[in-house]
């Protein structure tokens, strides 16, 4: 079975500014592989994070050397003065297979839902590269921008973030009626409040399956700020979810995303 991972980070030269991540200053390609080695992982999707200004570089490098194992969603600042000019550019980079933006900084907490983004929607569609969406208002406005852009595929973070309660359920299963609309099942351990297997949020990962289908649920990590191993993020969905078939596991655990940015991985 192909295992992809649909979120990473690596970075140097600088802390993450995200308590949550590994407080180290490098985190590179060298050390993710051997980690994903380790945990069963074949590749993995890079996010280069923002508290690295080289992020971007690093993470097209480490594709170039590395096509069959690691690939990119990129970014870029999204209110620059050439900023409408950046999505074809981003797209001829190595490895990058799409975008990916977490609009959580003070700044950015209305772009998903004031407009400020609406050009990004189109451009994204013309080039025909795959956005990766976090941020206050996202649930509420993506089933509209998926509706306008039907040639865009969309995919929501990290099972959207959800609180303790999970209370932004009924909102993740609504947005699932979209078809271009997808779910990163990314991160999950940290959203349980037991130990592994992480019993108390099967149920939730089980709806959302329901709504989503194997084709639109890619499973990932995250993996620096995880409570647990690599493995272990790999077996909760492998070994502890019954009612996955094979053949959903071989979606859900790569096949899926690998489709859906269209990269090409051999088997």
């Amino acid at each position: 079975m192909l295992v992809v991972d649909a979120q990473i980070h690596i970075w140097t030269g600088n802390k993450p500014t995200n308590a949550n991540h590994r407080q180290v200053t490098d985190f590179t390609a060298s050390d993710v592989l051997k980690e994903m080695d380790a945990g069963g992982v074949n590749a993995a999707l890079i996010h280069p994070p923002g508290w690295d200004p080289n992020s971007n570089a690093l993470a097209v490098e480490a594709a170039k050397q590395h096509p069959n194992r690691l690939a990119i969603l990129g970014n870029f600042p999204l209110d620059k003065p050439d900023s409408r000019t950046q999505v074809d550019a981003i797209k001829s980079r190595p490895g990058m297979r799409g975008l990916r933006f977490a609009l959580l900084q003070p700044h950015q907490k209305t772009w998903l839902t004031d407009g400020t983004l609406d050009w990004l929607w189109p451009a994204a569609e013309r080039a025909e590269l795959a956005v990766a969406l976090l941020g206050p208002g996202l649930l509420e406005t993506i089933g509209k921008i998926a509706e306008r852009h039907p040639g865009l595929k969309l995919i929501i973070d990290h099972f959207g973030r959800p609180d303790a309660a999970w209370s932004n359920l009924p909102a993740l299963v609504a947005a699932a009626k979209h078809r271009n609309v997808a779910l990163k099942a990314t991160g999950a351990p940290s959203y349980s409040a037991e130990a592994y297997p992480y019993r108390d949020i099967h149920g939730h990962i089980r709806k959302l399956y329901d709504a989503y289908g194997p084709e639109r649920m890619f499973w990932g990590t995250d993996i620096t700020r995880m409570p647990c191993s690599w493995k272990q993020c790999v077996t909760m969905f492998t070994e502890e979810l019954p009612w996955l078939s094979a053949k959903d596991k071989e979606l859900i655990m790569g096949r899926a995303v690998c489709n859906w940015i269209g990269w090409n991985l051999p088997g």
